[in-house]
Protein backbone atom coordinates (compact mmCIF):
# COMPACT_ATOMS: atom_id res chain seq x y z
CA UNK A 1 0.00 0.00 0.00
CA UNK A 2 2.56 2.98 -1.05
CA UNK A 3 -0.83 4.82 -2.30
CA UNK A 4 -1.37 7.58 0.17
CA UNK A 5 -4.81 8.35 -0.51
CA UNK A 6 -5.70 4.47 0.17
CA UNK A 7 -4.28 4.43 3.33
CA UNK A 8 -6.07 7.48 4.23
CA UNK A 9 -9.35 5.94 2.94
CA UNK A 10 -8.71 2.82 4.80
CA UNK A 11 -8.46 4.80 8.12
CA UNK A 12 -11.11 7.13 7.48
CA UNK A 13 -12.99 3.93 6.81
CA UNK A 14 -11.77 1.95 10.23
CA UNK A 15 -11.87 5.74 12.75
CA UNK A 16 -16.15 5.75 10.91
CA UNK A 17 -16.95 2.58 12.07
CA UNK A 18 -14.96 3.17 15.32
CA UNK A 19 -17.19 5.50 15.73
CA UNK A 20 -20.43 4.55 14.90
CA UNK A 21 -19.48 0.66 16.56
CA UNK A 22 -19.17 3.53 20.26
CA UNK A 23 -22.38 5.23 19.46
CA UNK A 24 -23.91 2.28 19.36
CA UNK A 25 -23.21 1.70 22.79
CA UNK A 26 -24.44 5.03 24.43
CA UNK A 27 -28.03 4.53 23.20
CA UNK A 28 -30.70 2.43 24.70
CA UNK A 29 -32.25 0.24 21.89
CA UNK A 30 -36.26 0.35 22.60
CA UNK A 31 -38.31 -1.97 22.09
CA UNK A 32 -41.81 -3.34 21.33
CA UNK A 33 -43.74 -4.74 24.18
CA UNK A 34 -44.43 -7.56 21.94
CA UNK A 35 -40.70 -8.08 20.97
CA UNK A 36 -40.36 -8.17 24.88
CA UNK A 37 -42.91 -10.59 25.38
CA UNK A 38 -41.03 -13.20 22.44
CA UNK A 39 -37.68 -12.54 24.07
CA UNK A 40 -38.60 -12.57 27.69
CA UNK A 41 -39.09 -16.42 27.65
CA UNK A 42 -35.80 -17.15 26.08
CA UNK A 43 -34.05 -14.86 28.87
CA UNK A 44 -35.91 -13.25 32.06
CA UNK A 45 -35.00 -10.26 32.74
CA UNK A 46 -36.88 -7.34 34.25
CA UNK A 47 -39.25 -5.03 31.93
CA UNK A 48 -39.01 -1.17 32.33
CA UNK A 49 -41.27 0.68 29.61
CA UNK A 50 -41.07 4.65 29.16
CA UNK A 51 -44.68 5.93 29.26
CA UNK A 52 -45.01 8.58 27.47
CA UNK A 53 -46.49 11.46 24.69
CA UNK A 54 -45.29 13.32 22.31
CA UNK A 55 -46.66 16.61 23.89
CA UNK A 56 -45.04 15.83 27.00
CA UNK A 57 -42.08 18.09 27.52
CA UNK A 58 -40.70 16.52 30.60
CA UNK A 59 -40.56 13.48 28.73
CA UNK A 60 -38.43 14.91 26.03
CA UNK A 61 -36.25 16.04 28.86
CA UNK A 62 -35.54 12.97 30.43
CA UNK A 63 -35.00 11.15 27.45
CA UNK A 64 -32.31 14.29 26.83
CA UNK A 65 -30.60 13.45 30.18
CA UNK A 66 -31.27 10.44 32.06
CA UNK A 67 -32.15 7.51 29.04
CA UNK A 68 -28.98 9.11 27.23
CA UNK A 69 -26.73 9.07 30.39
CA UNK A 70 -24.04 6.12 29.71
CA UNK A 71 -24.31 4.46 33.66
CA UNK A 72 -28.02 4.78 33.06
CA UNK A 73 -27.65 2.99 29.55
CA UNK A 74 -25.39 0.33 30.51
CA UNK A 75 -27.23 -0.48 33.80
CA UNK A 76 -30.54 -0.82 31.86
CA UNK A 77 -28.96 -3.11 29.02
CA UNK A 78 -27.46 -4.90 31.64
CA UNK A 79 -30.78 -5.88 33.88
CA UNK A 80 -33.98 -4.80 31.74
CA UNK A 81 -35.92 -4.66 28.56
CA UNK A 82 -36.46 -1.54 28.04
CA UNK A 83 -39.81 -0.27 26.24
CA UNK A 84 -40.61 2.66 25.08
CA UNK A 85 -44.71 3.45 24.80
CA UNK A 86 -46.42 6.50 23.50
CA UNK A 87 -49.74 6.01 25.61
CA UNK A 88 -51.72 7.78 22.79
CA UNK A 89 -50.38 4.95 20.14
CA UNK A 90 -53.31 4.24 17.89
CA UNK A 91 -52.18 0.66 16.79
CA UNK A 92 -53.90 -2.09 18.23
CA UNK A 93 -51.44 -4.22 20.61
CA UNK A 94 -51.24 -7.61 21.92
CA UNK A 95 -50.09 -8.29 25.24
CA UNK A 96 -50.55 -11.03 27.48
CA UNK A 97 -53.34 -12.72 24.95
CA UNK A 98 -54.87 -9.30 25.10
CA UNK A 99 -56.25 -6.90 22.48
CA UNK A 100 -55.34 -2.88 23.43
CA UNK A 101 -57.29 -0.51 21.33
CA UNK A 102 -57.20 3.28 20.87
CA UNK A 103 -59.72 5.44 22.77
CA UNK A 104 -60.60 8.78 21.05
CA UNK A 105 -61.35 11.73 22.71
CA UNK A 106 -61.89 15.05 21.46
CA UNK A 107 -58.54 15.70 20.08
CA UNK A 108 -56.56 13.13 21.67
CA UNK A 109 -56.81 9.84 23.46
CA UNK A 110 -55.51 6.87 24.74
CA UNK A 111 -54.25 3.57 24.03
CA UNK A 112 -55.92 1.07 26.16
CA UNK A 113 -53.05 -0.44 27.18
CA UNK A 114 -51.32 2.99 29.52
CA UNK A 115 -54.61 3.28 30.83
CA UNK A 116 -54.05 -0.30 32.25
CA UNK A 117 -50.50 0.14 33.01
CA UNK A 118 -50.97 2.87 34.67
CA UNK A 119 -53.75 1.79 36.70
CA UNK A 120 -55.86 4.80 35.06
CA UNK A 121 -53.51 7.29 36.38
CA UNK A 122 -52.14 8.81 33.47
CA UNK A 123 -49.11 10.99 34.37
CA UNK A 124 -46.32 11.94 32.13
CA UNK A 125 -43.51 10.74 32.26
CA UNK A 126 -44.16 7.24 34.00
CA UNK A 127 -41.92 4.06 34.05
CA UNK A 128 -43.50 0.72 34.92
CA UNK A 129 -41.47 -1.66 36.11
CA UNK A 130 -42.47 -5.53 34.70
CA UNK A 131 -41.31 -8.55 36.51
CA UNK A 132 -40.14 -11.66 34.42
CA UNK A 133 -43.85 -12.60 34.26
CA UNK A 134 -44.96 -9.97 33.08
CA UNK A 135 -46.70 -8.63 36.11
CA UNK A 136 -46.95 -5.40 37.23
CA UNK A 137 -44.61 -4.83 39.97
CA UNK A 138 -45.13 -0.49 40.17
CA UNK A 139 -45.26 2.08 38.25
CA UNK A 140 -42.86 5.87 39.42
CA UNK A 141 -44.38 8.58 38.02
CA UNK A 142 -42.35 11.83 37.16
CA UNK A 143 -39.35 12.97 35.89
CA UNK A 144 -35.72 12.03 37.37
CA UNK A 145 -32.34 13.44 36.70
CA UNK A 146 -29.69 10.52 35.82
CA UNK A 147 -27.93 10.43 39.49
CA UNK A 148 -31.68 9.97 40.94
CA UNK A 149 -32.61 6.94 38.49
CA UNK A 150 -30.10 4.97 38.56
CA UNK A 151 -31.07 4.36 42.43
CA UNK A 152 -34.44 3.80 41.39
CA UNK A 153 -33.11 1.41 38.90
CA UNK A 154 -31.02 -0.67 41.21
CA UNK A 155 -33.72 -1.05 43.27
CA UNK A 156 -35.22 -2.91 40.83
CA UNK A 157 -32.60 -4.67 39.15
CA UNK A 158 -30.98 -5.93 42.62
CA UNK A 159 -34.34 -7.40 43.31
CA UNK A 160 -34.89 -5.06 46.91
CA UNK A 161 -38.32 -4.75 45.54
CA UNK A 162 -38.79 -8.36 46.57
CA UNK A 163 -37.09 -7.86 49.98
CA UNK A 164 -40.24 -8.00 52.88
CA UNK A 165 -39.65 -4.56 55.15
CA UNK A 166 -38.00 -2.61 52.04
CA UNK A 167 -39.97 0.12 50.08
CA UNK A 168 -38.66 2.12 47.82
CA UNK A 169 -39.85 6.12 49.73
CA UNK A 170 -37.41 4.81 52.35
CA UNK A 171 -34.22 3.05 50.12
CA UNK A 172 -34.76 6.29 48.07
CA UNK A 173 -33.05 8.13 51.51
CA UNK A 174 -30.33 6.04 51.73
CA UNK A 175 -29.54 3.88 48.87
CA UNK A 176 -26.20 3.12 50.05
CA UNK A 177 -27.97 1.39 53.39
CA UNK A 178 -29.39 -1.50 50.99
CA UNK A 179 -27.17 -2.24 48.24
CA UNK A 180 -24.19 -4.22 49.24
CA UNK A 181 -21.97 -2.41 46.23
Amino acid sequence: MKNPLIVFLLLALFATNATAQSGKKKHLKWETIEEVEKSIRKNPKLVLIDVYTDWCGWCKKMDKTTFSDPEIVKYIKKKFYPVKFNAESKRDIQFKGHTFKYIPNGNRGVNELAVALLNKRLSYPSVVYLDQELDIITVVPGYWKPEEYLNILKFFGEGLYKQKGINIEDYLKNPDKYLKN
